[in-house]
């Protein structure tokens, strides 16, 4: 990986491979993903007959993506399979046979450029023991981190299965970045994009909350190296709220010996607020060192500039603006252990697995 001083890496961007239908039934026997090029630069996300989403070619054609790199000034990128591809919703022997396909061709896009395109695998989450299974091969493999939904069907990080998975990735020193999908309240959300525009938020935030307040981050082990994506949701403008009720309902506070705001040093964010006011709030909360560039590319709600929100963010100093573009993203997928050296707080840092 590009690892100079100033690098500029983002860390959300998502590719969807050239897979065609018949490999998608792979997957699935109907409403199986896959990508129709029809020419030009342009293609359509396809679940079985339904078009899901329009799309260029920056989505499947490594080239094109390393010309608006270069054009938007930025040296890396993390890719992550886009979300319609998890198939957390298929028997799992299945899934993970369609998570080794999808592996595969996400290692052979960054083989273009292996200093630019890091790969992030996804796995059949459904699963858990399965999922490790497939992580690790994928880590040998070449990936540098693993790409989840925020739940699968009813069962959110907290569930023991899945945190089990995420323990697996911390002692292999897997990185883990955790995407919303599925939103909740889809039936109420009809139009105007509301499901990313209001669900994603709130899954996030529900995502989050759920680790701190079930007590899961007490039985993850605290090298696990994780980042939601989208600014953390909600999360960061509601984390007062969280304090407030840990503190003054026993229900709250059940199953966690420590309030929200003492478990913010578990875990990262990316920047993708695409407003400075938002992301000072952010970085005020989460610590500079723990906001990573994140763009959405190439999805037309990304940030169409990426990096320019953190570029226009008020109060941060050169130092604090290049840890923010770069330098914790060059720590989260390093080594293992880079990305906590700096803890929030003694308290934080005495958090035990």
């Amino acid at each position: 990986m590009f690892d100079g001083p100033g690098a500029v890496i983002d860390v959300h961007t998502h590719v969807f491979p050239r897979i065609g239908r018949a490999e998608g039934r792979l997957l699935a026997g109907e409403g199986e993903p896959w990508l129709r090029v029809d020419g030009g630069g342009t293609g359509m996300m396809m679940s079985g007959d339904d078009e899901y989403r329009p799309v260029g070619d920056a989505l499947w054609e490594p080239a094109r993506r390393l010309a608006d790199m270069d054009a938007a000034g930025v040296d890396v990128q993390a890719l992550a399979s886009t979300p319609l591809m998890f198939g957390y919703a298929a028997e799992p022997s299945r899934a993970a046979d369609w998570c080794e396909l999808v592996n595969e061709r996400i290692l052979a896009f960054c083989a273009d450029a292996p200093d630019r395109l890091l790969p992030l695998c996804q796995v059949p989450l459904q699963d858990p023991a399965l999922a490790c299974d497939v992580a690790t091969r994928a880590a040998a493999a070449g990936h540098r981190g693993v790409h989840i939904g925020n739940h699968v069907g009813d069962r959110n990080l907290d569930d023991e299965g899945i945190t089990a998975f995420l323990a697996h990735c911390a002692r292999i020193g897997l990185p883990v970045l955790v995407h919303p999908w599925d939103m909740l309240g889809a039936e109420r959300m009809r139009g105007h994009m509301l499901p990313w525009l209001s669900g994603m938020p709130a899954e996030t935030q529900l995502s989050i909350l759920g680790l701190m307040l079930s007590g899961a981050f007490e039985r993850i082990p605290a090298s696990l190296r994780l980042c939601f994506c989208h600014g953390g949701g909600s999360f960061a403008f509601l984390l007062g709220r969280a304090d407030n009720a840990w503190r003054r309902r026993d229900i709250v506070r059940a199953d966690s010996p420590r309030p929200p705001s003492e478990y913010v040093d578990r875990f990262h964010v990316d920047s993708a607020v695409f407003d400075p006011r938002a992301l000072r709030l952010l970085v005020d909360v989460m610590g500079a060192e723990r906001v990573m560039l994140g763009s959405d590319y190439p999805f037309p709600l990304g940030e169409e500039e990426p990096g320019a929100t953190i570029r226009a963010c008020p109060g941060l100093d050169a130092g604090e603006r290049a840890m923010l573009l770069g330098g914790n993203a060059q720590a989260f997928f390093g080594p293992a252990g880079a990305a906590a050296r700096t803890p929030a707080s003694p308290a934080a840092a005495g958090i035990t697995p």
